[in-house]
């Protein structure tokens, strides 16, 4: 029993992901909906990450800051909200040019039982509010990943000030040695929940399989192709912007593949932050770059979801048969982008995107109950180019970073 675990342990991580995801579809495969019994496992370890997300981003962006001045990290996160920015409406474009070649919808029609309650949207003006919380308990507790990095950055200047003190100069060393000390202790205990990763992905792949069935994917099947090419459009133009900033892909991919597997899986880019933290620390790219722009793009920047507004708007126009205009099409763009910023946080964000579109430029809301049957298929990919999207920019950033240093 000894040697078995100390095998696994030795395994590297990828291998063992790769392992639990075969054995995981095999296993859904063969349960079918008897599958459900092993969520317990998956949830687990949404749980764990969960648990790791607050003190590794905490302790990491105080750290960050105080590895850096002002001016740098003012400068760095303008780059980080305008290349989130740009993504989004590209993503976007992306998305309504694949789905304008291949015209998912077509010959499908609405039987007129499909029922969709619009969900609230929060809007850009709140989820900006958000950002300053009005009680750090509730904001901790709450897991506002807003609020979290406002209070890391807002204790991590506090913290630098002290240290360059005359006066509190050795109080604000020792605060730093303490939360250094925190956060080696937090990257310790992150070690111990990647050996359960595999298990959790097994789990959670294996009931997603056994819930979804065969009938589900082939029901919508042509728009989840299209949407899966969008996807790989996307991640191609990633590429590109990584070989032009002389980022080497195949390095780069080495590190972000488990979690962008775990996103993939567990469709959620929140959940996943631990994991794309430490694939950013492993990629070697700088503590103060990564701490803030991985946690705000986990929250804000969702390329994968603008690409699923993108074919859903155009998937809706074919099946009522009413070709979208071009000013329908900047409409999308526009509230496309401005809605993926104000879903922010929200359960279920993709669906309040579309439905949000949707009502702005008058696509039916039946055509948003008849996608939800495929949001978990859907979901997963566009989550996994979500947390891509994160990494690849801070990559990048940190590439410009480096030059302007020199």
């Amino acid at each position: 029993m000894k040697k078995l675990a100390k095998k696994y342990i030795e395994t590297s991580l990828i291998k063992k992901i790769t392992f639990a995801l075969i054995i995981g579809i095999l296993t859904g495969l063969l349960l079918g909906e008897n599958a459900a019994v092993l969520s317990p496992l998956g949830d687990l370890l949404l749980r764990l990450l969960q648990f790791i997300i607050l003190p590794l981003i905490l302790f990491t962006l105080i750290i960050g800051v105080n590895q850096t001045n002002l001016q740098s990290l003012g400068r760095m996160g303008g780059k980080v909200f305008i290349y989130y920015l740009a993504t989004s409406a590209i993503a976007i474009v992306v998305g309504i040019t694949t789905a304008s070649i291949f015209n998912p919808g077509t010959g499908t029609s609405l039987t007129g039982n499909e029922s969709f309650e619009t969900p609230e949207n929060p809007g850009v003006v709140q989820v900006l509010l958000n950002i300053v919380p009005n009680n750090i308990v509730t904001a901790f507790s709450e897991l506002n990943l807003l609020g979290i990095i406002f209070t890391a950055l807002a204790f991590g200047v506090g913290i630098a000030y002290l240290r360059a003190s005359s006066e509190q100069k050795d109080l604000g060393d020792r605060l730093y040695r303490l939360i250094d000390a925190l956060n080696e202790a937090t990257l310790t205990v992150m070690k111990g929940i990647l050996q359960y990763v595999p298990i959790g992905i097994f789990a959670i792949i294996a009931d997603v399989v056994g819930s979804q069935g065969a009938d589900t994917l082939f029901s919508l099947g042509n728009f989840i192709i299209v949407l899966y090419v969008a996807l790989l459009v996307q991640l191609g133009l990633y590429i590109i912007a990584l070989l032009l900033a002389k980022v080497r892909p195949d390095s780069f991919f080495k590190e972000a593949r488990t979690p962008l597997t775990t996103a993939f899986v567990t469709q959620s880019s929140s959940g996943t932050l631990p994991l794309t933290l430490n694939a950013a620390r492993n990629l070697g790219l700088n503590k103060s770059l990564y701490g803030f722009s991985l946690p705000l793009g986990a929250t804000i920047n969702m390329d994968g979801a603008a690409i699923r507004i993108a074919v859903s708007a155009v998937f809706a126009a074919n099946v009522i048969n009413e070709p979208l205009s071009f000013a329908a099409i900047v409409q999308i763009v526009i509230i496309g982008t401005l809605a993926s910023v104000g879903t922010a946080g929200v359960p279920g964000a993709g669906i309040i995107m579309i439905a949000t579109v949707f009502a702005q430029i008058g696509l039916p809301m039946e055509a948003v109950a008849l996608l939800t049957a495929v949001d978990v298929l859907v979901g997963m990919g566009c989550t996994a180019l979500n947390v891509t999207g994160d990494l690849v920019g801070t990559s990048i950033i940190n590439k410009t970073e480096k030059n302007t240093s020199s």
